[in-house]
């Protein structure tokens, strides 16, 4: 311990010893001081410690970075633009998680071994827990950006340092991450450091930005600035609604002023917003339906709780418009071809599917319950390279919960009560070489989610009782009929686990948006039996919530109750012997071309008004304005 770190101890003895209200305290900043008291009396410290920083190994850095993989990606642009700012400085930049553990750095890579030694390196730990008062831990602590310099560390091990970080937020509302920039030594006070400290806000806005941008790219962002404010850095109120008008995500400075206008009050920084599902209504005085798109010039918006005007810059829409090239399909593989019956959306998803069969991407097919999941999955296996190689199928919600990690991982003799006398292979093992099929991922146990996203990053299983881990070949697709982003904001499925497994989506249509249902209906009787125009039209009006499954059934039970082969209303369950001339979902009558051309659009794209915009090159908001008009409501509205 050298002079300069025993005065330092001295000082922070001084300060937590003397009255709040003496002179010898009202100098020292607030931040500082209040961060020095919770140091000793919230985590323990003694004012002489001295530890270096704690360095996480390999695999625990890997454990913290997994879940922001998406995040990261967006922010490693601006962390390496700031530390071409910087650099000529001194300073290293910084990127750590809500934990305060560093999961990306930029630095001089002349000068790793001193910023490993002094905790500026990945995997060190930052929270003020782990290292006392520092610029990433006490920013977590406060929600706050702030610079701590040299001496205003607690441990007199890092008064070399000087560091200023800024709060990231998700547009969920939590505190997500820390941008920090540091450097080793700086003969500057502290007062010359307020530069730095705002390069490192302008940065950590940009990257704010870049992740709200990338997370809602799919809905309506609307960007709001003060009057007075509208060329200010971090002036901009970022809103992003769902085609509902319902509130979806914000930046932090949009959640401070709408829970104020609200009367809301503030949660903790590791909470999710109270703002989410607030209707547009319920916030501004002018409609959703009415806000221009695209303005060529400024207009205003009132907030609806006071008399606060805001600027609207731009309302963005997601997915804009591109130039469209004229592609020529390739011709479908067999397998895939045996599924398509001619409906033009189903027609898509196979095109997408034959795009990625060979591809190293992982596949999420979603789909409402009998939607033909499974039979998807087995089709895509058999027009893939792995066609030769095993299709393992996996029910994740009918496994019981003592049995599913022996019978997934496998288990070595007597690795637990009942276990067998010789080694079992389990499922994952098993699809070596093929296709490992997760049917109803969303409803696999959290306790297991980690050790399979242990399997897929790692491409090696861990039977039960084993020490050695087996490596493993697998292509992966997983199902569900859980929108598994809702299953994830929730907190009963794991954010790294679903970006693992999201490397590419299909999406099944329902049965009742199919326009393919005669073609199924001839298809699955296979000429062994005919059917009456009367019976027929009562397939044809059932909403088939169990979909193909279901279909398959009542057309089972149809062969088995007709006589002479063929089906007549009464041969149908009770449920379908409907009325020929009712209708349970009627359909809108269009009253002219225009409507039919529409209609045959939307329903072309199994009713995605956001496609339909797209393809007629309007807005969503001119779509909805003209289905409007022309009396046209879609069918998923009503359920």
């Amino acid at each position: 311990m050298n002079l300069t770190q025993r005065e330092h101890i001295a000082t922070v003895v001084n300060a937590l010893s003397a009255s709040p209200s003496s002179m010898a305290v009202q100098h020292y900043d607030p931040q500082i001081r209040d961060s020095w008291r919770r140091c000793v009396e919230l985590y323990g410290f003694e004012p002489g410690r001295m530890q270096q920083a704690r360095i996480l190994t390999a695999r625990e850095l890997n454990d913290h970075r997994q879940p922001l993989d998406e995040f990261r990606h967006i922010a490693q642009q601006g962390l390496a633009q700031l530390y071409q700012q910087i650099a000529p400085a001194g300073y290293m930049a910084l990127l750590t998680d809500a934990h305060g553990v560093a999961i990306d750095y930029c630095g001089d890579q002349q000068a790793e071994i001193p910023l490993r030694r002094a905790g500026l390196f990945p995997g060190a730990q930052w929270s003020e827990a782990s290292a006392g008062t520092c610029a990433v831990g006490t920013a977590l602590a406060t929600g706050k950006a702030l610079t701590v310099h040299q001496t205003d560390h607690f441990d007199a091990t890092h008064i070399p340092l000087t560091c200023s970080a800024v709060p990231l937020f998700d547009p969920t509302g939590p505190l997500l991450a820390i941008v920090d920039i540091s450097a080793l030594h700086s003969p500057q006070p502290k007062n010359n450091q307020h530069l730095a400290l705002q390069i490192a806000q302008i940065a950590a806005r940009q990257i704010e930005n870049a992740w709200f941008s990338h997370r809602h790219r799919q809905d309506w962002i609307l960007r709001l600035s003060e009057p007075d404010l509208c060329l200010a850095a971090d002036s901009e109120f970022l809103l992003a609604f769902n085609d509902s008008g319902q509130l979806v995500g914000h930046n932090h400075r949009a959640q401070r002023m709408l829970e104020t206008e609200l009367g809301l009050s503030a949660l903790a920084l590791h909470s999710l917003s109270p703002l989410r599902g607030q209707r547009f209504a319920q916030i501004f005085q002018q409609s959703f339906e009415q806000l221009p798109v695209y303005p060529d010039r400024q207009a205003s918006l009132d907030l609806l709780h006071s008399q606060r005007s805001l600027i609207i810059s731009a309302l963005v829409a997601p997915a804009p418009r591109r130039q469209q090239r004229q592609i020529v399909s390739s011709p479908l593989p067999a397998a895939l071809t045996a599924l398509d019956s001619g409906d033009a959306a189903f027609h898509r998803q196979l095109q997408r599917a034959a795009k990625l069969l060979n591809s190293s991407l992982s596949l999420v097919i979603h789909g409402e319950t009998g939607s033909g999941k499974e039979i998807f999955a087995k089709a895509f296996h058999q027009a893939s390279g792995r066609a030769a190689g095993p299709f393992i199928a996996i029910n994740c919600a009918a496994i019981p919960a003592t049995l599913i990690e022996s019978e997934l991982f496998g288990a070595m003799p007597g690795s637990f009560s009942g276990a067998s006398s010789k080694p079992k292979r389990g499922l994952i093992q098993e699809a070596n070489g093929g296709t490992l099929f997760l049917d109803e991922i969303g409803d696999m146990p959290l306790a297991l989610q980690s050790r399979l996203l242990r399997v897929l990053a790692e491409r090696e299983v861990l039977p039960v009782g084993a020490s050695r881990p087996i490596p493993i070949d697998v292509r992966v697709i997983s199902a569900s009929h859980h929108p598994l982003q809702q299953r994830v904001d929730s907190g009963h499925f794991r954010a790294d686990l679903y970006y693992r497994l999201n490397g590419a989506r299909i999406t099944l249509p329902p049965l009742r948006e199919r326009s393919d249902l005669d073609a199924l209906i001839d298809t699955l009787l296979a000429a062994r039996y005919g059917i009456s125009a009367a019976a027929r039209h009562c397939l044809q009006q059932h909403h088939w919530p169990g979909n193909l499954r279901e279909l398959r059934n009542v057309l089972d039970y149809a062969c088995e109750m007709a006589e002479q082969g063929w089906i007549e209303p009464h041969d149908l369950p009770e449920e379908l012997q409907v009325s020929a001339t009712t209708a349970i979902f009627a359909s809108p009558q269009p009253q002219c071309a225009e409507a039919e051309q529409l209609l045959q659009s939307l329903r072309a794209a199994q009713w995605n008004r956001a496609a339909v915009a797209r393809q007629l090159g309007i807005s969503r908001m001119t779509l909805y304005r003209r289905m409007q008009r022309l009396g046209i409501r879609s069918p998923l509205d009503s359920h």
